[in-house]
């Protein structure tokens, strides 16, 4: 089930952060940076997907409203993480679905992402969702109809 994240989430973000992204960051300042993108939600929109069973939080997305003055508004994804115990069960694209729900819901045409150069499976996962590379930094893209 996904739904919108609570600060109480941040234990299970902080671990699935430190061993699918390799991000060592402290559960305070994890909670603390929830807490206060919770408070912005206006440009920050935070979701988690959550066994419906274990209540267990097995995945998230963390996207913000992007705007430039050369462009129209659209998402830019900051983090969409799977525990790998979850992995190929279709939650990443779950969780993908909902931002592009919320993107189609506030008008945007664009949702935008990079992903690191060496992360082939993500780059494999993103162009079956029909994101595209268009920049050598694996910026990809996708036009919300």
């Amino acid at each position: 089930m996904i739904r919108k994240c609570q600060v109480a989430d941040s234990p299970a973000i902080q671990k699935i952060n430190q061993v699918e992204l390799g991000y060592d960051y402290s559960v305070e300042k994890t909670a603390a940076n929830i807490k206060r993108l919770l408070n912005d939600p206006e440009h920050h929109y935070l979701w988690v997907f959550e066994d419906e069973d274990s209540k267990k939080v097995e995945g998230y997305l963390h996207a913000e409203i992007f705007e430039e003055t050369y462009f129209d508004p659209m998402f830019n994804v900051l983090a969409l993480a799977v525990d790998s115990s979850a992995q190929k069960k279709g939650i990443g694209s779950q969780l993908m679905q909902t931002l592009e729900k919320q993107a189609k819901n506030l008008g945007m045409k664009e949702i935008r992402l990079n992903s690191g150069e060496s992360r082939l499976g993500a780059h494999k996962f993103y162009e079956k969702l029909g994101y595209t590379s268009n920049k050598m930094q694996k910026r990809f893209g996708k036009t919300i109809k």
